[in-house]
């Protein structure tokens, strides 16, 4: 096999980002929260007031994952941060290189853009995934837990008064 190219994701992506995320979604046990449509996909991640990114991994020009991102901040640190939101290679693609590749591209970007941190979560119960992490060096953040509000939580709280 070849190695892995990584390229920035275009427009006419958006059906093979969407069709990732259902399996990544699939996988997580989750695939009836994916609500997002191609339409969303071009919106949010092409669109004029786009705030994530994707980057497409290909290995013999076939793709074999993806990777979406957007930039936060750190009032800790005075700079801003990279944070990947999705990164997802398919089952038949793993151990070929794919995912370590793709976080190095992105590593690389963070560093390049003088990025203080570059932050993912992982399902707790996703054992390979955290193997993977861990032997790039990634260490779990302790005493920190992630909350969020979604769906009707969310617009029940900001309609409160």
């Amino acid at each position: 096999m070849s190695p892995v190219v990584i390229r920035e994701a275009v427009i006419d992506d958006a059906a093979l980002i969407l069709g990732f995320v259902q399996d990544l979604a699939r996988f997580e046990k989750a695939e009836d929260e994916v609500i997002a449509t191609v339409s969303d996909i071009q919106a949010s991640i092409f669109g004029g007031n786009a705030t994530a990114k994707a980057i497409i991994g290909e290995l013999d020009g076939k793709p074999v994952g993806f990777a979406v991102y957007f930039y936060n901040y750190s009032t800790w640190l005075g700079k801003k941060g990279l944070y990947l939101e999705d990164l997802y290679i398919a089952p038949e693609y793993r151990g070929f290189g794919a995912g370590k590749a793709m976080l190095q591209y992105l590593a690389k970007q963070a560093v390049s853009e003088n990025c203080g941190r570059f932050e993912w979560s992982v399902l707790d119960w996703n054992e390979p995934a955290i193997q993977f992490y861990e032997s790039i060096g990634a260490r779990p953040k302790s005493e920190w837990l992630g909350y969020q509000l979604v769906g009707s939580a969310l617009t029940a709280f900001a309609d409160a008064p």
